[in-house]
């Protein structure tokens, strides 16, 4: 083997090596933890967490009202009733419970 063809054969697997890593950077950054992939994915778990963060929130300001409104200082008798007929499962003789 001469020379001229150690060196080409040094620059193939030079070349080959090169090649071979710069594919490996290149599927790392579509397939890897933090690639293209990972990151649309991220963003659409952030958007199903945000929309599940409005509605509990709107759950709880809904609660707060309930609960600002059996407090003593603003007692709403229309809310006392209901929750008292609510957790007992009463209903008045003159009334019709819908479910």
């Amino acid at each position: 083997m001469g020379e001229g063809q150690r060196l080409r054969a040094f620059d193939a697997v030079f070349a080959f090596a090169i090649l071979a890593g710069v594919a490996n950077f290149a599927y790392h950054a579509v397939q890897g933890d933090y690639g293209l992939f990972s990151i649309i994915a991220s963003e659409a778990e952030e958007r199903t967490l945000a929309a599940e963060l409005a509605a509990v929130r709107a759950e709880r300001a809904a609660l707060e009202n309930r609960v600002a409104r059996l407090n003593t200082g603003f007692l709403d008798l229309d809310i006392l009733d209901e929750t008292g007929r609510d957790m007992l499962g009463l209903i008045g003789a003159d009334e019709v419970a819908l479910r």
